[in-house]
């Protein structure tokens, strides 16, 4: 008796834990035969958004791994990335070198602001996530202020093009020609028909043995035990402060290069909104992935990323089956973004709340 009951908890708790996978996988069996869409389409899809996307998604897993939380500061990141690839584009540089000078610019920037976002993160331990995500308003706020009233301004831009009409501030959208797809065709792979992205698949390798093997370093197990118990890990004589600074200028750095991969994919850069989304979507299919607030592996990021966009692709054309308009596709992706993300957030909550009820009863011999 005491077996089977151990084996129903078992899987309660393996359920409850992947609740969020769980569902998409659902919706997601139901939505593909009404899109209608071919399986090499969905198949073409799925390879492009993954290479698109995967980088700043996993640029998340570090700061989860020090014990902060999701990382709504990744946007400063992004924000760092798209200056660079002003300067990039005002200067005309194409091609790699021009990704390699966006990277080389934005990641000062990148470094700074992470510094800086680490600095107010550490005066607001266990509420780093609601801090970030109004520190990314805050940010946002001067990001404007250089782009829209400073470049042409102050900040020299030669290219007319980028101008606003009035000679200074920068246009809404930036067409990214110069790099369009330039990591992506880097190594042309076609197989039956479905064009895979080599290049960009090898720098996401990378970056994940970047990962496996960040783990295992003396900061890596610094921020583990971090993760774990902060007050234990400072006894331990770990620097906590420093140690959670150095979490967030990595994920601010890495979401910057990710930015910028995001956009050479796209091949236009929304100026003043690109970023938003960006953080955003990457933190709900992290999410989406089966990681949580205190937990996350490389494996959640590409099962979260799939299932993410598998359901962006499918539901317009669902939603046009169903009721015969598509444009409630386009309110579920909003309503996922941000469901989803609240729904962890009470996942975590209840889990913590378990684990102190937990505690409890063993302390009381239950």
């Amino acid at each position: 008796m005491a077996n089977k009951n151990k084996g129903s908890l078992n899987w309660k708790t393996i359920v409850a834990d992947n609740a969020v996978p769980i569902i998409f996988i659902a919706l997601s069996a139901a939505a593909i035969p009404l899109s209608g869409f071919s399986a090499k389409y969905l198949i073409q899809e799925m390879f492009t958004r993954i290479a698109r996307n995967s980088f700043l998604v996993l640029s998340l897993i570090i700061p989860i791994l020090a014990g902060m939380g999701l990382n709504f500061g990744m946007v400063l990141g992004a924000m760092a990335g798209q200056v660079g690839l002003i300067f990039a584009t005002d200067w005309a540089i194409v091609g790699v070198p021009g990704m390699a000078l966006a990277a080389i610019i934005g990641t000062p920037i990148a470094i700074v602001l992470g510094y800086a976002c680490g600095a107010v993160l550490n005066r607001a331990k266990g509420r780093e996530m609601v801090t970030g995500y109004i520190l990314g308003f805050f940010v946002n706020g001067i990001y404007q202020l250089v782009v829209l009233y400073c470049m042409g301004n102050i900040i020299p831009i030669k290219n007319p093009i980028l101008v606003l009409s009035r000679g200074y501030g920068i246009r809404n959208a930036i067409n990214l020609s110069g790099i369009r797809h330039v990591l992506d065709n880097a190594i042309p792979l076609n197989i039956m028909g479905v064009d895979v992205p080599v290049a960009t698949y090898i720098l996401i390798a990378l970056f994940c043995v970047f990962i496996v093997w960040f783990r295992r370093t003396k900061l890596g197990q610094d921020m583990r035990a971090l993760g774990q118990d902060m007050a234990v890990a400072e006894e331990a004589g770990i620097a906590v402060e420093r140690t959670r600074i150095i979490a967030i200028i990595i994920s601010t750095v890495l979401a910057c290069v990710g930015q910028i991969i995001f956009l050479q994919n796209i091949g236009t850069m929304n100026t003043y909104n690109s970023h938003d989304q960006a953080g955003m979507f990457a933190i709900a299919a992290i999410l989406i992935g089966g990681a949580s607030v205190s937990r996350a592996t490389i494996l959640n990021v590409f099962v979260g990323v799939t299932l993410f966009h598998l359901m962006f692709v499918v539901s317009p054309m669902a939603g046009k089956q169903l009721i015969g308009q598509a444009q409630l596709g386009e309110y579920f992706r909003v309503f996922v973004s941000y469901g989803i993300i609240a729904l962890a957030l009470v996942l975590h909550a209840w889990r913590r709340q378990r684990e102190r009820e937990d505690a409890r009863r063993s302390l009381r011999g239950e």
